[in-house]
């Protein structure tokens, strides 16, 4: 069970996953460049949770700092080949061997993304538009894995996304064999 996620952006999305994460009693670290993004976020999870919430809930201005300690990954940067390419680049060198990366991509293949870590077994998709994830929750939330995919890699996002409220359906990436 993922106890610490770490969420890379703190934009609409990215505040949204933290609430919902610090909702469901997970440790949160948000990471943003920007101050501004992340002082938003911290009005927006003080009067959402109360202030009893906010010491499970860290606002950090580095990857490093955000996925430390981090069981789940997950970064909103934009949909696109080389912001993808970056972040995972920058978490597979930084976290835990164990930290398990979760990237929303619904144009990128995970397979191909997957295959440019050292942890290949440890990355899948979030298939949704960040509008379907950052609504009113709940529902079915498609997450694209790849052949290489491990099982406690699919376990792990299972029981993350079912506390959030979500039921999880795994689907195989592009171009791959079904598991």
């Amino acid at each position: 069970m993922p106890e610490s996620v770490a969420i890379i952006g703190a934009g609409p999305l990215g505040r949204w996953l933290a609430l919902a994460s610090a909702r469901a009693g997970f440790c949160v670290q948000l990471e943003d460049v920007m101050p501004a993004n992340l002082h938003h976020a911290q009005e927006l999870l003080r009067q959402e949770l109360g202030r009893a919430a906010l010491p499970h809930v860290a606002f950090v201005s580095t990857i490093e700092e955000a996925v430390r300690n981090a069981d789940l990954v997950i970064d909103c940067v934009p949909d696109e080949l080389e912001s993808k390419l970056e972040i995972l680049w920058l978490l597979d060198r930084m976290a835990p061997p164990r930290t398990v990366f979760a990237t929303p991509t619904t144009r990128l293949s995970i397979a191909d993304l997957a295959n440019c870590t050292y942890r290949p077994g440890k990355c899948i998709a979030i298939a949704a538009e960040a509008a379907a994830l950052a609504g009113d929750g709940g529902g079915e939330i498609l997450l694209r894995t790849t052949s290489r995919t491990a099982p406690e890699t699919v376990a792990l996002l299972e029981r993350f996304w079912r506390r959030l409220g979500f039921s999880p359906v795994f689907q195989a990436d592009v171009g791959e064999q079904p598991r």
